[in-house]
């Protein structure tokens, strides 16, 4: 503790880490800020109680990355997901686009040219989404719309488009002049800001309601300590391949020789597969709100077996997210591409055959740690669902009245834990968190500081000049 202490110190004895770490500090409270500013015309005791009968619907998915700013339609409404969807499709389209794949190749100056596409992206997207808002809103029959009309069709048009370009601004200043990664940071502001209502609610619920007793709170707290100290220990895990470089003449000079290792992340897609497995099935419940599906005598039982808790929910959930790991650890890293970028360099796995074995060597890797990839976030997301609302297991056709009458019912019926301890939530929270913390140390290293952690230290073979 006392290490943390002093590396906490430290970070504000660096004139430029404390400005950086000020500078984040600063745009973060701006964005707060923003999002207290209502999108003007709009009735928003309405419409936030809307959001609260529709939170496990895309709706509630959608909110919960905006920090509640849409159910409030605030100027931020939109928040950064336009960007994240933005940054996806272009990510997507440089597989199937040649032009996209070749500009990704091309080093920095590709690299700012999709960034520069990414951003007109961004703004089409906004203009869409907050369009559909403003229609939706305004046809609907339940008083959302103070005045309806073209005037607050293009006053919302215009306020959420303009709350997304400034987040989008935000978050690439926080990445270029502060710390940490600009876009994530937002996400998490965005997420954190709810914890303190989510404690006082398992305050209130343990000591004042009664609702829970002292052992089901010791439970709850276990779990997410638990769980957290699973995700730092997979987030950290890697395959390392051992790669050896023979050695070679360059004009008068040897180079080569030497070894080295190819890392291969276990959660190398991050949240995103959770993000895509969640919003695929958040989409048919919003489907709910229309009054013909609703009283379809097949749409809605079908959709009712597919929705929040339910068994079929969970089956989904998880061939969903594995399925999504594969998919996108497969864009991001092509075996064939590094087996051959490692041979033109004189590289070789030893007990490998260069080329066509290695690749397949690599991919078989791969395949094995995606598997333990997608079932760890799969776990991870459906632990905390299942603390959330349970799993409605006693639908299940045949021995349903048998598992009702002897299963726990915090299993089946869950115990009421806030939507902010989702597993989609929590992983973003401490996955940010802890790229955040790795950058700082990083930094208190390079300057001869001691880090956070106690195997950081200083670096060998260095000595601080005093």
């Amino acid at each position: 503790m006392n290490k943390f202490l002093e590396a906490f110190v430290n970070i504000f004895k660096i004139p430029d880490l404390r400005k950086r770490v000020l500078f984040t500090l600063g745009l973060l409270a701006v964005y707060r800020l923003g999002a207290q500013i209502p999108t003007p015309g709009v009735n928003a005791a309405r419409l936030q109680a809307f959001f609260q009968e529709n939170q496990n619907t895309f709706f509630g998915f959608i909110d919960l990355f905006s920090g509640g700013m849409l159910s409030r339609l605030t100027v931020f409404a939109l928040g950064i997901m336009p960007y994240i969807t933005a940054s996806i499709i272009l990510q997507l389209m440089t597989v199937v686009v040649p032009a996209l794949e070749k500009l990704q190749k091309e080093g920095e100056l590709g690299r700012r040219k999709i960034t520069q596409w990414t951003r007109y992206l961004t703004v089409i997207l906004a203009i869409v989404q907050s369009f559909g808002i403003a229609t939706a809103l305004q046809t609907a029959d339940s008083g959302f719309v103070l005045n309806p009309g073209i005037g607050f069709i293009l006053m919302t048009i215009i306020s959420l488009t303009t709350g997304t370009a400034f987040i989008m601004w935000l978050g690439e200043q926080i990445s270029e002049r502060g710390i940490g990664n600009g876009m994530s940071l937002i996400i998490f502001a965005g997420i954190v800001i709810g914890l303190p209502e989510a404690m006082v609610e398992i305050y209130t619920n343990v000591m004042v309601t009664r609702q829970w007793d002292p052992f089901q709170m010791i439970i709850i707290l276990s779990v997410m300590i638990a769980v957290v100290g699973f995700i730092v220990l997979v987030e950290r895990g890697e395959r390392r391949i051992p790669v050896q470089y023979a050695k070679r003449v360059v004009g008068r000079k040897m180079m080569g020789g030497q070894s080295t290792h190819l890392p291969l992340k276990v959660n190398a897609g991050g949240v995103i597969p959770v993000i895509f497995a969640s919003s695929l099935l958040a989409i048919p419940q919003s489907f709910m709100q229309f009054e013909g599906i609703r009283n379809s005598s097949w749409l809605r039982p079908m959709l009712e077996s597919i929705s929040h808790s339910m068994p079929l929910y969970f089956l989904i959930y998880t061939v969903g997210i594995i399925f999504f790991c594969f998919f996108y650890v497969s864009i991001i890293f092509n075996p064939n591409e590094a087996a051959d970028n490692m041979r033109k360099y004189g590289g070789f796995i030893p007990g490998i055959r260069p080329g066509r074995n290695t690749a397949d060597y690599m991919n078989k890797i791969l395949t094995r740690i995606t598997m333990v990839g997608g079932l760890y976030l799969a776990l991870l997301s459906i632990i905390p669902e299942v603390m959330i609302s349970g799993i409605k297991l006693q639908r299940l056709p045949l021995m349903g009245n048998w598992i009702d009458s002897n299963f726990p019912r915090w299993l089946l019926d869950g115990l009421g834990v806030s939507f902010y301890f989702g597993g989609t939530s929590l992983l973003i929270v401490v996955g940010v968190a802890m790229d955040t913390v790795n950058q700082v140390e990083a930094q208190l290293i390079m300057r001869h500081y001691e880090g956070f952690t106690p195997r950081s230290g200083r670096i060998r073979g260095r000595r601080a000049v005093f």
